[in-house]
Formats: structure tokens, sequence, C-alpha cells
């Protein structure tokens, strides 16, 4: 008998030893098959699913997609493997239950699977299930979002589950940029199956009972004698805030869900279709008189930019406050904390964001941030999601760590991804924008398209504070009052040197606005560019420097 609680299916009947029985027969027997389908690995399984906390691949599939909405495809595959006694253990649907449903009316191809059927360990037969809904997606143009609950590759397949999973791999990677990917880690993720997940745009993790790894604790404490548990090697906390792997950490499997839901509608359904429009009732028109005074007058005075963020998307209801929540949604809101990203809406249109973060690092550009805002735009590039920048950078972080961590590689991805980026582009600069940083933030230079600056705006080579020391030393160490000398150059050299007006004289910004006019110029400028055509030279591919 199996390992599972229940028997295996028993084989099928041929057609024709059934072609005398009438047509209810046939049908009761189709019925019973799809029930024993429905049953995965059986209900003492599924009931060890539910006391781990889990939900069961079906049960997550009801509540991601619209109520009714789901086609099962290939529910009667099975296994075809005979060693080690698995010609005994067939159960229908093999592990992972696939199909097409909806969410917000929107077509979508899912894949789910199934951990009560050998630990949803991946056979010959499940990746073809998963290949089969992934080249309808690509051909259909619609996303596909895949639940995620394996124990990695069968063992018991050998190589054709390693091929399997290469399979899948290959078309992660020709659908990259054709439809979105999106991924939920709903249990266990390792070995061979965290690649899946890896090439897709998006990762959600659950907090407590999911997890990715390459090698699990135990083979990571016979290699390099690290004693570590699985959440603390790969749990979702570890994988959101300090490798970056994962995009959204959900405290239950159903925000988890709710949350792909939401992912979605600031998503176009493929690389050729807009994302979807939704009436907010925000007034295009708003101006919001807080912004005026938001940035400190203290050039390194802390605030937070999501406060800015806030207060000139759009907000559902017209105001913040009761009743009013701001369509803004962060991506990777733990990770590299000093850069911000996420998607939005203006005027019901989908943008996406990237801005610095002043009360984390002070803004400062570094390894991390500059791979989480790099991969953030080229995937808006991809599916044409506008872009709007955010400027408050003192520059890239100094020292040794960084610069042995390839600061300069990894500060050119980010630069390469806007330079490369054909979608609208806005920028706004609401104060520091010093040194290469401010080429890299959505410069004019590089093809910004719409650039405004606040009057806090300071753009330079250097701040004024850096600068000062620098230029007049030996004026400063002459002066009767070196104090009151380094205030005056300093405030002179503000005035001279990193005034907005010197780089809106020239062009560089194309206007500095009063700070509470903001939305309204914003809402402007993505409406006079949304029928922008832009292009690069003819090639094969770029070589971003990765």
């Amino acid at each position: 008998m199996a390992r599972q609680d229940r028997e295996p299916v028993k084989p099928v009947q041929p057609l024709e030893a059934v072609a005398h029985e009438p047509a209810p027969a046939r049908v009761a027997q189709l019925r019973e098959l799809k029930a024993q389908a429905l049953l995965g690995g059986g209900q003492r399984r599924i009931d060890q699913q539910h006391a781990r906390g889990k939900l069961t691949a079906r049960e997550r599939l009801d509540l991601l997609l619209d109520e009714g909405s789901f086609e099962e495809t290939d529910m009667l595959v099975m296994h075809r493997s005979s060693d080690f006694g698995l010609e005994k253990q067939r159960f229908l649907g093999d592990g992972v239950v696939t199909g097409w449903g909806r969410i917000d009316g929107r077509l979508v191809y899912v894949f789910s699977q199934d951990f009560t059927v050998f630990g949803g360990s991946l056979s010959e037969a499940f990746a073809e299930k998963i290949c089969k809904v992934m080249d309808l997606a690509v051909k259909n143009g619609a996303p596909v979002i895949g639940l995620n609950d394996s124990g990695g590759a069968r063992i018991q397949e050998g190589v054709v589950s390693l091929g399997g999973y290469a399979d899948i791999f290959l078309r992660n990677t020709l659908a990259s940029g054709v439809v979105p990917q999106i991924s939920a880690i709903m249990g266990p993720c390792a070995g061979g199956a965290v690649y899946s997940p890896a090439i897709t745009d998006f990762i959600a993790m659950v907090e407590g009972t999911s997890y990715m790894f390459v090698t699990g604790p135990e083979i990571v404490k016979s290699v390099t004698h690290e004693d570590v548990d699985r959440e603390h090697l790969g749990g979702a906390l570890v994988h959101n805030e300090t490798s970056g792997v994962a995009h959204f950490l959900c405290a239950s499997e159903p925000e988890c869900l709710a949350l792909l839901r939401r992912l979605l509608a600031y998503l176009p359904s493929n690389n050729v279709d807009d994302a979807p429009y939704v009436d907010t009732g925000d007034d295009p028109l708003r101006a919001d008189p807080e912004l005026d005074t938001l940035v400190p007058e203290q050039p390194n005075k802390p605030y937070d930019m999501r406060d800015v963020i806030r207060r000139i998307a759009d907000v559902e209801g017209g105001a913040l406050g009761p009743g009013g929540e701001s369509t803004f949604l962060e991506v990777q809101p733990l990770f590299a904390q000093n850069i911000v990203t996420g998607f939005a809406r203006l005027n019901g249109h989908s943008v996406g964001i990237v801005a610095q973060q002043p009360s984390v690092l002070a803004g400062v550009l570094d390894i991390d941030s500059a791979d989480k805002a790099a991969r953030f735009v080229r995937f808006c590039d991809c599916f044409n999601i506008p872009l709007l920048t955010f400027v408050d950078v003192p520059g890239f972080l100094p020292g040794v760590a960084q610069e042995h961590g390839g600061i300069i590689r990894h500060g050119a991805k980010l630069l390469y991804a806007y330079c490369e980026a054909t979608v609208p582009k806005l920028t706004v600069i609401t104060r520091k924008a010093y040194g290469g940083a401010y080429d890299v933030m959505s410069s004019k230079h590089i093809r910004g398209d719409v650039n405004y600056a606040w009057p806090t705006a300071e753009i330079a080579v250097m701040g004024a504070e850096g600068a000062v020391p620098l230029i007049f030393r030996e004026q400063i160490e002459k002066a009767a009052d070196p104090v009151a000398e380094r205030a005056r150059l300093v405030e002179e050299y503000r005035a001279k040197f990193t005034s907005p007006y010197i780089a809106a004289a020239r062009g560089y910004v194309d206007d500095v606005i009063e700070p509470r006019h903001t939305r309204r110029k914003l809402i402007s400028a993505l409406e006079m560019l949304r029928n922008k055509r832009d292009s690069n030279p003819p090639k094969k591919h770029g070589n971003i420097p990765l």
C-alpha cells in the first residue's frame, strides 16, 4: 500500500472495455476519478497540511482567483515511473494543480504545488503540466502565477526530474519581459526549486511557514560546520530583509494571496498591453500645502520620502486620512531601505516609483540599493509602466567594503537601467542631487523626459559643507574668524553652485516648482507623454554589468 492514507488510483479501463456500458456509467467513472483527484494525497495528508498552518493547493487557488473562474488542466495526469515502487503510488494530478482563471476579471495562468502528494516533489509529469500552462500564457499574453510548496526534485525519478526543472527554467527565461511572472513561496522551496521563482519578477513569502535555500541546514552543517535552522538560513524574513531575494513578507497565506491580487492590478497582462486604469476618485488638480514644508530647512535633517509619495500619488476617496487610502504599494520595503521602490497611481494610471529615503543612511546609494532599484526600473521598462523618480541623494556610499564589494559595477547597473529605459520618465529633485548620483537618478542627460526641482533642491558635484573646506582651505585658515569665514563661503557656494536655478538656467531641469503643485504637474506631464515613442539602437541585447 502507498505511504499515503488512501488506496492508489486504479488503472483506468480502456474505452473499448466500457463501450457496452450506458453513458451514465462512463460519466460516473469520470466523476469518481475527478473526486479522487480533488483529494490530492488524501484526507490525512490534508489534515497534516492544515495542522502546519498551511492551506492546500486548491484552497489557495480558491482565494487567489475570482470565484468560479478556475478551469483546471491535466487533472488526470499521473507519473510514469516504475522504480522504487512508484508504480504502486500513482495519484491523479501528480502533485501540482494547473490551469487558468481570472483576477478582477483578467485572465491569468496558475500552478499550485500540492505538498500532500510526494511532498510536492517535482516529477517529469509534474514539470510537463507547469510547462503547458506557461506556454499557453506566452501564446495568449497573460500573467503566470506560481504557488510553490515543494521539497524539490523527486529523487526516485533521477535525471528526468532535473530535466523537468530545466524545462521550466527555460520557459521562465523566455517569458521574462513578455508576461508578468509572480511567485508565492507557501512552504519549502529547496535546491533546484528555488531558481524558477528567482527568475520570476516578484516573490512573496509567508512568515513562519515558507523558506528558500539552495542547500538545507543539514548539508550546510556537514560542509561548513555552521549550525543553522531553516528559518535563519532561508526563512521569509531573511530573504525580505537580508538577501533581497524576496519582495514581499506576508503574515499569513490569505494575506499573501490578497497581496498578489493587489499587485496584479498595477501590471499589464503582457508587454504590449497597458496596465489597468482605475478611477480612484482623486482630483488630478489636488494641491497639498503640507508638501511645502515637508523637506527640512537643515540639509542634513532626515524626513520620510514615503510621506512625499503618499501625498502626491492617488488616494482612494481623494484625501489621506479616514476613508482615504494611498494607492502606493511598496516593493521590497525591508531590503536596502535607503531606497524606496513601488507602484502607485497618478490620475488612475499605474506608475513605478523609485525614491531615495533620507531617513535611512541619508538616502545614499550603495550596492544593495543600486541592485534593488535597477531591477525595478528594468521591470517597469519591460512592461511599459512609466517611471517616477524622487531624488534626494548625497552620493554613493564610501568605504573599503563597498569598493571591494563592487559598488562601481553595482552602481553601473542602475545607471544602465535608467539609460536603457524608453518608458516615460519623470523626475523630481526634492533636495540633494550630488555628484555622479545626480546623473544616475534619471537625470535629463540620460533621457529623463520631464525633470522638476523643488526650491529646496541642491544640484552640484558635492555639497557646500564638503566643497568649501577643499576649495577655500587656505582662505579659511588665514581668516581672522575661520568659523565665520567658512559659514560665509558655504552660503556663497550654495547660492552660486548648488541652487536649482543654476540647473534650470541650463535646461537640466525643466522647471522649479512649488512642492504643493507637484501632483498636478506630474499628471500633466504623464498625459503629455502618453504616446511617447523612443527606441535603442538595434542589437541582440545589451550587456548590463551584472
